[in-house]
C-alpha cells in the first residue's frame, strides 16, 4: 500500500495520511529475525526513546536496549503480547521533502515521512486481500499481528541498502544509499 489510501462510504478514494512518502506493508508475524537499530528519536507518551536496538527471533522482540528511554521502551513492549511483534514495514526514500528539511519533528506523523520505518503492534488488515472482513482468528492464521497499539519508529538512513528476494530466489536491489534503486 502507499500512504494508507482509503475509500469512504461514498466509494471515493482518498489519502488520509498527508503528507506521505511511504510505501508500506506488514511483515509475517513470525517472520522477522535479526537486529534493528533506530535512526531517529521516538516520542512515546511524552517520553523520548532514542538510540535503541531490538533483537527479533521468529518475529518477537527477545532483547532490546536504549541509550535514552529504555524504561519507556520496556513499557511499550509490555502493552500486550502483540506489542513485541511488528505490524508495519514502510519504505521511504532518504531524499524525501521531509527528510531534506533536516528537521526532526518529534512527531511520528511527520517523521515517518523522512525515514523508512517499522511499527510495533497491530498490523493493518487491509494489507491482505479481504483482511478487513476477517475475524481476529482468521487474521492470526494468515500471520497478521494484533495488538492494542501501533507505534512507528524510524530506521532509515542515507546509507541504507535493501536487497529483496523474489519467490523464485532472484535478488533485486530495492534501496541503494537510502533511496529507491529503480
Amino acid at each position: 500500500m502507499a500512504g494508507g489510501g482509503a475509500i469512504d462510504s461514498k466509494k471515493t478514494y482518498f489519502a488520509p495520511n498527508m503528507p506521505t512518502e511511504e510505501v508500506f506493508t506488514m511483515p509475517l508475524k513470525t517472520g522477522v529475525n535479526g537486529v534493528l537499530y533506530s535512526t531517529k528519536p521516538l516520542n512515546y507518551a511524552g517520553n523520548t526513546i532514542d538510540e535503541f536496538k531490538l533483537t527479533f527471533k521468529d518475529g518477537k522482540v527477545v532483547d532490546f536496549d536504549a541509550k535514552v528511554g529504555k524504561e519507556t521502551l520496556s513499557m511499550l513492549l509490555d502493552i500486550d503480547e502483540g506489542a513485541k511483534h511488528l505490524g508495519e514495514v514502510a519504505l521511504v526514500p532518504y531524499d524525501s521533502p521531509i527528510s531534506n528539511s533536516n528537521i526532526i519533528f518529534i512527531n511520528t506523523l511527520f517523521d515517518e515521512n523522512a525515514s523508512c520505518h517499522f511499527a510495533f503492534g497491530k498490523a493493518y488488515p487491509t494489507n491482505i486481500a479481504g483482511g478487513e472482513k476477517m475475524t481476529d482468528e482468521e487474521l492470526e492464521a494468515h500471520g497478521v499481528n494484533n495488538s492494542l497499539t501501533h507505534v512507528d519508529f524510524m530506521i532509515g538512513s542515507k546509507d541504507m541498502n535493501i536487497l529483496g528476494e523474489t519467490k523464485d530466489g532472484e535478488k533485486i536491489q530495492v534501496f541503494e544509499n537510502g533511496n529507491w534503486a529503480f
